[in-house]
């Protein structure tokens, strides 16, 4: 069966993510581009994947330098996460889309109002089709305890919530 790309985004679409935007620096400089490909990998030791486009100018710079944070962006971000991801606006990637930002604890430039945020120090890099995979040890994270909702991708669109209601989840409890 031929699987194109343009049918493969619209049914992984179906699939609700968060929206990141990993951050780096190149040399002094902050670069970011905005990433729903985010998996926790371990917890013992602390390890979270990143899949970079290798044809993305984030991806050498990352490499580089072997470190990358993750700031996961709020529903207040959406146009952050617009221009990370390359929308023709001023300022544009190039200026760090004019975010407010900070060091982070190991000096990674962190967005300011993000839900949580993630340091990593590249442990593996697996190459995978036209993305690299760069699996990361944790080494300084921060989640405010009063912090907006997340930014949400459905289906090429952005999602809120609305309406929340939780439930326990049934089976293995935590540990």
């Amino acid at each position: 069966m031929d699987v194109r790309p343009p049918l493969f985004r619209k049914v992984m679409g179906h699939f609700v993510t968060g929206v990141t935007v990993v951050t780096a620096l190149n040399g002094d400089t902050p670069q970011g581009i905005t990433v729903n490909a985010l998996s926790s990998v371990s917890l013992q030791p602390p390890l979270v994947m990143v899949a970079l486009d290798r044809r993305r100018f984030i991806t050498p710079t990352v490499r580089r330098a072997g470190r990358y944070a993750v700031n996961i962006l709020a529903e207040t971000q959406q146009a952050l996460s617009d221009c990370f991801a390359g929308a023709p606006v001023t300022p544009g990637r190039e200026a760090f889309c004019g975010a407010a930002w900070h060091a982070g604890a190991t000096g990674l430039p962190l967005i300011d109002g993000a839900v949580a945020t993630l340091e990593c120090t590249v442990v593996e890099t697996f190459s995978a089709g036209d993305h690299d995979l760069f699996v990361g040890q944790v080494d300084a994270l921060a989640n405010p305890e009063r912090h907006p909702q997340p930014l949400l991708y459905y289906r090429r669109r952005y999602l809120r919530i609305e309406q929340a209601q939780s439930a326990p989840v049934e089976g293995k409890q935590d540990v």
